[in-house]
């Protein structure tokens, strides 16, 4: 059952458009990322559902309630922001409680939310301390049991770990995640990282120039992109021009050498200029088991990447990526060499049309 509806939504500044006619129903207890690059309209959709910005039209219903045009503190949304946005006058029980103390609840209540707040973040022993006193991935912590705290029918979350280093990102959005699930709340999360929406999202929304270019989950979306947009944006790939061949058989050519696809032609004719496009990850080094292209290359390059090996590979005129596992009891090819690589035919993408 849908849970909050975004309808029809647009949203203009000026003469330009933010957002542009999105359309979104997302189900309860469902975290949904919205991804796209800076300037895509994901952060103005999410602060329509906030309230901080009203749309120029649609609608935005949450269970069965039109909240369009309501406040902020008119709909029982919770927010936390990339800045952590934390009260430095205030105390991190003060901090979490904060919502609570506008409503006017009773103080016995507040306190008792409060402390299964720091148990939910792990922060019980930092309840008097305030926001200077921790790390930013403790305030970002607290600031998640701030908006968790007032028990909202929607979390919202804005870029919440573009502020915090690497190691401290990967362990929180776990931790994000697990809260989400525990607490069964709907969240919407916005990011332009695609390994946080990948990570931790049962959808994904993909946005470009304030529209969803591909909405779906995460193996649908870096398996199967609906767009070229979508195919480039989300993961590594490998791209080129290639030829119809025979739109039946789905067979293409690239600088004369045939590649089988599995899908894509509809409405190709022979002859059709059309882009491809491979996963470096969705190569492999030829061997007795052989999938439905195998294809002569020639090394130019390895780059070791911890777990992963890139290798560099010239195919005709074209150069393209393979990744492999490191596994450090195999031999790897050596540059200038000339192997043979294999690739299923689901691997070869038509993502749009060629020179």
């Amino acid at each position: 059952m849908t849970h909050l509806a975004i309808q029809n939504v647009s949203k203009q500044f000026g003469e330009s458009f933010a957002v542009q006619d999105f359309n979104l129903e997302i189900n309860k207890g469902e975290f949904v990322s919205f991804l796209g690059p800076s300037g895509c309209g994901k952060t103005t959709t999410l602060r329509m559902v906030a309230g901080f910005e009203i749309p120029t039209a649609g609608r935005i219903i949450l269970d069965d309630v039109d909240i369009t045009e309501k406040a902020p503190n008119q709909r029982n949304v919770g927010m936390v922001f990339q800045a952590y946005a934390l009260f430095p006058n205030m105390t991190v029980s003060q901090n979490i409680g904060f919502g609570l103390s506008i409503r006017k609840e009773p103080k016995s209540m507040i306190a008792e939310r409060v402390k299964e707040m720091l148990g939910l973040i792990h922060l019980e022993q930092h309840a008097d301390k305030y926001p200077f006193q921790l790390s930013g991935g403790q305030q970002q912590r607290v600031s998640l049991a701030r908006a968790l705290a007032i028990r909202p029918q929607v979390l919202l979350l804005d870029e919440p770990l573009s502020a915090l280093d690497a190691k401290i990102r990967v362990s929180l959005r776990a931790e994000i995640r697990s809260i989400q699930k525990k607490l069964g709340i709907t969240a919407i999360f916005v990011t332009h990282d695609q390994e946080e929406a990948l990570s931790i999202s049962d959808r994904i929304v993909v946005m470009n120039e304030g529209k969803e270019e591909q909405i779906g989950t995460p193996f649908e979306v870096y398996n199967f992109p609906k767009t070229a947009f979508v195919a480039e944006f989300v993961g590594t790939l490998n791209k080129a021009d290639a030829e119809v061949v025979d739109p039946v058989n789905l067979i293409l050519s690239m600088d004369g050498i045939q590649f089988l696809a599995a899908a894509g032609m509809d409405g190709k004719q022979k002859g059709d200029k059309v882009k491809i496009a491979i996963r470096p990850e969705r190569f492999s080094i030829a061997s007795d088991l052989r999938k439905a292209n195998v294809i002569d290359s020639i090394v130019e390059n390895i780059t070791f990447l911890g777990s992963i090996v890139r290798i560099q590979i010239l195919i005709g005129k074209t150069r393209f990526h393979m990744d492999t596992f490191n596994n450090p009891f195999l031999e790897l090819p050596r540059i200038g060499d000339k192997i043979e690589v294999t690739c299923s035919k689901e691997a070869v993408l038509i993502i749009g049309d060629g020179k």
